[in-house]
């Protein structure tokens, strides 16, 4: 039989890393850049189309009165990105803020868990109602630090396919790349995250909130 609580469990972590409507909303925009400049070879007519589908999502979500957290995000990050192509002329360009953010959402993952923090502990625990108790459980807290080497490994592999592919400027592989690597992986990610997490020791009876003395 399944764990009723497993499933909230789950859907609260899944939830935590933007869900369907996150991935698509923050993805499509990346996609159309992609088909548009290969259809058109132009720079400006791809920069304004992944521009456009990321206004026109926000749109959606406001006029259906669902989060737009990650359709603003996605927007605001079509925009740095267009800024960055549009300013140097070279559509492998687009994809430096993405470069830059897989270094330092890497570095703050790695230095975290060497530290003792794991960044999904901290991310995660308020979450499942542990708060920050399973600093004070070992067996809890390595399962924490576990699933955080998984994005750990998750980061350092993009940017060890896709900068020497920036380097070479080949758009279409770097964002062939980029797509491959991106959400496939990132669910692919999330997912043995929530299997790590599920499979792991549970907080201590005596640490869970509600039962402290």
């Amino acid at each position: 039989m399944s764990n009723p609580e497993h499933h909230q469990d789950k859907a609260k972590v899944l939830a935590a890393f933007g869900g369907k409507k996150g991935l698509i909303d923050s993805g499509i925009p990346s996609v159309i850049f992609l088909v548009v400049f290969n259809v058109t070879d132009e720079l400006q007519s791809a920069l304004i189309a992944s521009v456009a589908v990321s206004a026109v999502l926000t749109i959606i979500r406001l006029a259906m009165r669902e989060t737009i957290q990650h359709a603003v995000s996605g927007l605001i990050g079509s925009l740095i990105c267009a800024w960055f192509a549009n300013r140097t002329g070279n559509a492998s360009d687009l994809y430096i803020p993405k470069l830059l953010t897989n270094l330092g959402y890497g570095s703050v993952y790695l230095i975290a868990n060497l530290a003792g923090w794991p960044i999904l502990g901290l991310l995660l625990g308020p979450i499942l109602g542990e708060n920050l108790q399973w600093r004070k459980d070992p067996a809890r807290a390595r399962a924490y630090k576990r699933a955080s080497w998984l994005w750990v490994g998750m980061f350092a592999a993009r940017l060890i396919v896709q900068y020497p592919l920036y380097q070479s400027g080949n758009v279409n592989l770097l964002g062939s790349a980029r797509l491959i690597m991106g959400y496939p992986l990132f669910i692919a990610t999330a997912w043995a995250t929530w299997l790590v997490i599920k499979s792991g020791p549970k907080l201590r009876d005596d640490l869970r909130i509600g039962k402290e003395s």
